[in-house]
């Protein structure tokens, strides 16, 4: 069984639920800055919609940030054609391929329109033109049918520009196994909630500032922790994501390592990723009997960290990975304990912090 609380998985299966497409965050932000005001000193929010709050001493030395991302991939509407059929772009990375014959809601902003549902358009396979040799259809060759019956009626549901994710709800597979569409990067605002919840219950003997943020946009650029970087200039950056597992077949492993689901957290090594950081991390993990798999990160590592880590002259940076089965689709699969222990290791390694460490790669000590 897992060893969850229940308040914290209803709160993380919440999360996920509620559509939080790339540049229209709000509601999941709203729902994510209920559950930690109830354990946190202050919080916050942007302009641009980046959530943030804070446990420790407000005079410290010491910033740390610990930073997640909540939006989501999603379908932005682009053109409505005669007929009343919608034709989208995309919000992050789309694989055109795996979205046919899904169910899209959008949060339309037509005046008492409200969630406007439809399909992607699946041709039947009786119908199919098999003269040829079969081909992937490009994203703009795709169509939603929102049950329109010309292009006046469509435009009477849906605006240009309406966003829109598809309507998968979460689910479990056993005690410990999670499925759902957005476990990317949902699960990664429910680990820095958690460990501000952790960290909140010994507040006391925290040596810190520890602010927990929620950021924006990353799926389209990363530009909601480009942002936070900026205006919050954490001394010291723990950043979580998901990452990939590669234990299921097809996955070449010297290309792209072996990871396992419910193997323990991921923990980049490399070029973008403060060496300093990364023991702490390792160090608050061995404490706590948390196995770590490490991950080879040669250049980008394709989450927040890329924008945190050279802004602001630089921001020592380490990143933590949920390992996640089938990445940007709508069943996204990740261990409950994998979740868990990121946020263990991050609460742990900040109560390890004195407030005085020093990240100088050429003068701090050996």
């Amino acid at each position: 069984m897992t060893r969850m609380r229940p308040e914290s998985l209803t709160f993380l299966r919440s999360l996920l639920d509620t559509p939080t497409p790339s540049g229209f965050e709000h509601e999941g932000q709203r729902l994510w800055l209920k559950y930690v005001s109830g354990f946190a000193t202050k919080t916050w929010t942007d302009s641009y919609g980046n959530a943030m709050a804070s446990v420790g001493p407000e005079s410290a030395t010491m910033t740390v940030g610990l930073f997640g991302h909540c939006d989501e991939i999603g379908l932005l509407v682009n053109h409505v054609d005669s007929n009343g059929f919608v034709y989208c772009r995309a919000l992050g990375g789309i694989d055109s391929a795996a979205i046919v014959g899904k169910r899209v809601q959008f949060r339309s902003t037509v005046p008492g329109a409200g969630v406007v549902v439809g399909v992607v358009g699946a041709t039947a396979i009786h119908l199919q033109d098999k003269s040829g040799d079969a081909k992937v259809r490009k994203l703009h060759e795709l169509f939603l049918d929102i049950g329109a019956k010309d292009q006046a009626g469509a435009l009477a549901r849906v605006n240009i520009g309406d966003a829109g994710v598809f309507l998968d709800g979460s689910m479990m597979l056993g005690d410990d196994l999670l499925v759902a569409r957005a476990i990317d990067n949902r699960g990664g605002i429910f680990v820095a909630a958690e460990a501000l919840r952790l960290i909140a219950a010994a507040a006391s003997t925290l040596r810190v500032r520890v602010v927990a943020v929620s950021t924006v946009q990353e799926e389209v650029g990363l530009h909601g922790a480009a942002m936070v970087a900026h205006s919050l200039h954490p001394s010291l950056a723990l950043v979580t994501d998901v990452g990939h597992a590669t234990d299921s077949p097809g996955i070449s492993h010297p290309q792209h390592g072996l990871f396992k689901l419910g193997g323990g957290p991921k923990i980049a090594i490399g070029p973008p990723i403060h060496p300093a950081v990364s023991a702490l991390l390792s160090n608050a993990a061995a404490a706590k009997g948390i196995a770590l798999q490490r991950s080879s990160t040669a250049g980008r590592s394709g989450t927040d960290t890329d924008a945190i880590f050279k802004s602001v002259g630089g921001i020592p940076s380490g990143l933590l990975s949920i390992p996640l089965r089938y990445m940007h689709t709508t069943v996204e699969m990740a261990s409950l304990r994998d979740i868990e222990q990121v946020a263990d290791v991050f609460a742990a390694t900040v109560a390890s912090l004195r407030g005085d460490e020093c990240f100088d790669l050429v003068r701090r000590p050996a």
